[in-house]
């Protein structure tokens, strides 16, 4: 009978610790359960801007991969519309790019993804010009939302002066799940260009987008107050 006591009692206090653990956990994952579509800008024929043998498209998949572990780390379910250097169009699309593109955003409406991330890389004729940026496209009010919160981190730790913009590029258009156009520099300037092939840089990036989304999930109360 004293042993049966014991079973039971031993049984309730691994039970206790378990779900304690479970608690803990998902306190400590913000963004458990989280769909998230990391978007790598370009990809195969399409090269996207380029500066010599630097090439976008290259950056853009660097920068999703180290932005997936970052997701993935957070509790969140990550898919990648490219892990390698290919473009989604099909041998039947007579326009290239529109087919790539359509490809996308249909895997985005197809993984039921809570919002999406789309990687690029800048470039102007002024080499001056420099700063990580957000652009986001109006049909969704929730993704000027996000975009500001993406925003606030890269003017905080990345020394961005850039601002918001809009869009109105076909795939943004065309997709209402919520989600952003991120510009994560200009390749055209010589200072960021380095940063911009540094691993740890691009780590960097990763971490204050995934801190943005939390920000930005916080501010629609999805999620708790986690510090």
């Amino acid at each position: 009978m004293l042993k049966t006591k014991y079973k039971s009692l031993l049984i309730i206090i691994i039970c206790t610790i378990i779900c304690s653990i479970q608690i803990i956990s998902a306190q400590q994952l913000p963004l458990q359960g989280t769909i998230i579509m990391v978007d790598a800008g370009h990809g195969g024929r399409d090269s996207g801007t380029y500066y010599g043998e630097i090439l976008e498209k290259n950056l853009n998949l660097e920068i999703s991969k180290k932005l997936e572990e970052e997701l993935i780390q957070q509790g969140a379910i990550v898919y990648m519309t490219r892990k390698r250097d290919i473009d989604l169009s099909s041998i039947y699309d007579s326009e290239k790019k529109r087919g790539d593109l359509y490809r996308r955003l249909l895997l985005i409406k197809e993984k039921n993804c809570d919002l999406y991330i789309s990687i690029h890389i800048n470039w102007y004729d002024d080499s001056n010009l420099k700063g990580a940026e957000v652009l986001y496209n109006p049909i969704n009010k929730d993704n000027k939302v996000l975009a500001t919160s993406i925003m606030k981190r890269f003017r905080k730790n990345l020394s961005s002066n850039r601002n918001i913009k809009t869009t109105d590029l076909y795939m943004y258009r065309n997709i209402t799940t919520p989600g952003v156009l991120i510009e994560c520099g200009y390749l055209s300037n010589s200072t960021e260009r380095k940063l911009l092939q540094e691993k740890d840089y691009q780590q960097f990036l990763a971490k204050n987008i995934t801190k943005g989304i939390i920000d930005y999930l916080k501010k629609e109360k999805r999620i708790k107050n986690i510090i």
